[in-house]
């Protein structure tokens, strides 16, 4: 019993620890792998929710620790991602080569805005731990969804060859947008549903039915392009549920 109500909290360690890796590999302009790790890291926070539950072994610890975790791998990365991806001129050369922030002896401070992400995550997950709103759905986006989003654009330059899009991921004004934007939906007020079912019914899971074959189907066509696809698709998603509740409340 004592070994057992350790394994979810061991698998959450697991994250932080993909969360670190990625955070060295970024810092070192290795964007791709650094992408990597941070998946394999929420699929560890995925699963130590879902080993907590099984186990029946669910505690103040654990949650505090996973929400440490995900700052990090969460957090911390995806700002370091925007930082890079908006210190260099070409992120397409400078992926894998060293990149410096002072030029022409003027210390650059653009970058630095990637960072608004790693603030909003921690304010984030800071108010999700106090927030008893949100235990079957969401209030304003995941801290996985965004770092997903922001993980993927390198990947799509590294293994995508469209020239627009290229142009679009290295144009400095989206990145910023990016960035602002991303942090304002993690601390929005707007409820987002959650993939977890209670039952299966279609009645009850229509919206995330038609989600999840609409995602699938842009995985297997998009491949690493549908990743920001689909998180905006889930926000809106999200947002016509919302109205179809609201309009099914006033109809009763």
């Amino acid at each position: 019993m004592t070994f057992k109500k350790h394994i979810p909290n061991l698998i959450t360690l697991l994250n932080l620890l993909c969360g670190t890796i990625a955070v060295i590999l970024a810092v070192n302009n290795d964007l791709i792998n650094a992408a990597y790790f941070v998946f394999l890291g929420i699929l560890f926070d995925f699963f130590d929710g879902f080993a907590a539950r099984l186990l029946k072994v669910s505690g103040e610890l654990g949650k505090q620790l996973d929400s440490l975790a995900d700052v990090v791998t969460s957090g911390v990365v995806p700002g370091i991602v925007i930082y890079k991806l908006l210190q260099s001129k070409n992120t397409l050369e400078s992926l894998n080569t060293e990149i410096v922030s002072w030029k022409n002896n003027q210390f650059e401070l653009l970058p630095f805005v990637g960072l608004i992400v790693t603030l909003a995550a921690a304010y984030r997950l800071a108010k999700f731990n106090i927030d008893e709103r949100q235990s079957i759905s969401f209030i304003g986006l995941p801290t996985p969804a965004a770092s997903i989003f922001v993980l993927s654009l390198p990947l799509i330059l590294e293994f995508h060859n469209i020239e627009v899009v290229e142009e679009i991921i290295q144009n400095k004004w989206f990145l910023i947008a990016v960035a602002c934007v991303l942090a304002y939906l993690m601390n929005t007020e707007i409820p987002l549903f959650s993939l977890k079912f209670k039952d299966y019914s279609w009645k009850s899971n229509k919206i995330k039915f038609i989600f999840l074959a609409i995602a699938l189907v842009t995985v297997i066509l998009l491949k690493f392009i549908a990743i920001p696809i689909i998180i905006v698709l889930y926000v809106l998603f999200s947002v016509i549920d919302n109205q179809l509740l609201k309009t099914l409340i006033r109809a009763n």
